[in-house]
């Protein structure tokens, strides 16, 4: 089981093209652990935003009556990924992982799949 901050650098040294990751408590709009990022893009500052979308998505979900589960959201920008992972496992309710990637050099399939098993692994 890793803890935030290992899952945080896993993430940015097993998927290619990665550039930030943060793990969001998204009830309160707070990053528990953030990793990356730059002076030009502050991933606190992100991890709040993508609350909003988080949250629109869950009552959208809820006035249509869908029952599935959010695996992921994915935000394309011209030059980055933004991939959103709700968590699932044991404590990991009302959290989120936020990946940001560059564009040029990342998978999107293989960050996503990394992402999984970051998840899989991660003690909250």
């Amino acid at each position: 089981m890793a803890n935030t901050e290992t899952a945080l650098k896993e993430a940015l040294a097993s998927i290619e093209g990665a550039t930030g990751a943060a793990l969001v408590d998204y009830t309160t709009g707070m990053a528990l652990g953030t990793m990356g990022g730059s002076k030009s893009f502050d991933l606190t500052v992100a991890a709040a935003g993508n609350t909003d979308v988080v949250r629109a998505k869950l009552r959208t979900m809820e006035h249509l009556g869908l029952k599935g589960q959010i695996e992921d959201i994915l935000i394309t920008l011209s030059d980055q990924y933004h991939l959103i992972r709700l968590l699932t496992g044991r404590g990991g309710n009302g959290l989120f992982l936020y990946l940001v990637l560059d564009a040029k050099r990342a998978n999107l399939a293989m960050a996503r799949h990394q992402l999984r098993k970051i998840e899989e692994d991660l003690e909250v």
